[in-house]
């Protein structure tokens, strides 16, 4: 497996976690991770949310354990409707949702809300086994009263888009047992009963200690504003695309936009776009036989010598060397 030699330069790791995290933002694709000598794939729906492969027919569940490796230290970035839960068992990992990026330790957490932009990753390649839970909210509402009151106040609350979860602090211990309780139900009589009995315990939690504040937060405008930008890149990265585009894609201008690439990305937009433009070309030459010269000219570099000497300046080596590997 080719070793991302830029992964250990801070500037240069920025624009690698971009360019993994943009496809699943804004395309209905396969992305495919390097698992041993199996590729793992993340299907998404045309919307661009993860579909979740559920662990039941009829069951919202996905329950895993997992080592970051399998995801060569970095996934991408994702959302959903259901809440993902993160357990460390072993390790640390940091991990980023809507821009914001905590560090998890062995023994704590994180809960993530309902379709929030979010991926966990290490910033030096080191190890970290953790537990993965997904789950549908829905799984809760057996009564519209109850999904009214309890269920849907909670999925929309814009001003609890995640939380971190320590062991010191009792309610989001509770929590953090039931994680490794619901583990641990997959092997029992009836998994769906203990495994619903505990979600019901940790959503009471979540109630309980959710902001009370439901109104919309100016992070959550932000976030729509430099979706509509990605997208606009994505879509028309092999074509000639200056600031002023990227801007008016979110109707701002050209400092508002930079601001806010800045804050969310530590990197300017054309910076993001390069990242971007170098991802696809390097699905390229893994997975195609094209000309150097033509990768360039397809993912929107002028010519190959200015292709070249970007990539080898993100990856740390020529594309030729990189398609040898």
């Amino acid at each position: 497996m080719l070793t991302h030699p830029f992964l250990y330069d801070s500037h240069n790791y920025i624009l690698y976690m971009l360019a993994l995290s943009t496809d699943i933002l804004y395309n209905s694709i396969t992305i495919s991770y390097v698992q041993g000598y199996t590729m793992k794939e993340v299907e998404l729906r045309d919307d661009r949310s993860e579909d979740v492969q559920y662990d039941f027919t009829d069951y919202s569940i996905y329950i895993r354990k997992d080592f970051l490796s399998q995801y060569d230290y970095a996934a991408v970035s994702h959302w959903h409707d259901d809440i993902e839960l993160i357990y460390i068992l072993s390790g640390e990992m940091q991990y980023h949702i809507n821009g914001e990026i905590v560090t998890l330790e062995q023994g704590s957490g994180v809960f993530v809300n309902s379709r929030q932009l979010h991926y966990g990753f290490s910033e030096n390649c080191t190890e970290s086994e953790f537990i993965c839970i997904i789950l549908h909210p829905l799984m809760l509402c057996s009564t519209p009263g109850m999904e009214q009151k309890y269920v849907m106040p909670l999925m929309s609350n814009l001003a609890f888009p995640f939380q971190l979860l320590t062991k010191e602090t009792a309610w989001q211990n509770h929590i953090l047992n039931a994680m490794q309780q619901i583990y641990a139900a997959r092997e029992a009589p009836a998994p769906e009963l203990q495994i619903q009995s505990l979600f019901f315990l940790i959503w009471n939690e979540l109630y309980v200690h959710a902001p009370k504040d439901h109104a919309p937060s100016k992070q959550s405008h932000q976030l729509s504003v430099l979706k509509d930008m990605v997208g606009y890149m994505q879509k028309h990265y092999k074509e000639k695309i200056t600031l002023d585009d990227i801007a008016a894609a979110g109707n701002i201008c050209k400092s508002k936009c930079g601001s806010l690439y800045r804050s969310y990305f530590n990197q300017t937009p054309v910076g993001y776009l390069t990242g971007y433009r170098l991802k696809k070309g390097a699905d390229l030459l893994r997975n195609t036989d094209m000309s150097i010269t033509e990768i360039s000219y397809e993912v929107g570099f002028s010519g190959a010598s200015y292709f070249t000497e970007t990539f080898r300046k993100y990856y740390g080596c020529s594309p030729t060397r990189f398609r040898a590997v």
